[in-house]
């Protein structure tokens, strides 16, 4: 019963962040709608490529971050991995090469 709760809650708040994010897509559907009722169209996003930008330079940073965070923990398992790096290393390397190829992907569909 004691384990019931803390499920219960975080399911709670999962449910609560998927409405709120399926509430925002409808609301943005239902604008659509309305402005191609209109013979309107949706103003065309200026920032979406520097959206690109930003979020690999934060998720790498993050990487980096919990990867600089996380390599002295290679010191305490011995000499069983190669440079230290064993799979704890996972947590910061995915964020980091994520950021990154965010970054390349920025650089190679920009247009000049």
């Amino acid at each position: 019963m004691n384990d019931l709760i803390p499920c219960l809650g975080v399911v709670g708040v999962l449910a609560i962040i998927f409405g709120f994010l399926a509430f925002m897509r409808y609301m943005n559907y239902k604008e659509t709608i309305a402005l191609a009722e209109k013979g309107l169209t949706r103003p065309e996003n200026k920032s979406g490529k520097k959206g690109l930008l930003r979020w690999g330079i934060i998720i790498s940073a993050l990487g980096f971050a919990l990867s600089l965070g996380l390599y002295p923990l290679g010191f305490d398992s011995g000499n069983n991995y190669p440079l230290h790096l064993g799979p704890w290393m996972l947590g910061g390397f995915v964020p980091l090469f994520l950021g990154l190829g965010l970054i390349l992907l920025h650089y190679l569909t920009e247009k000049d």
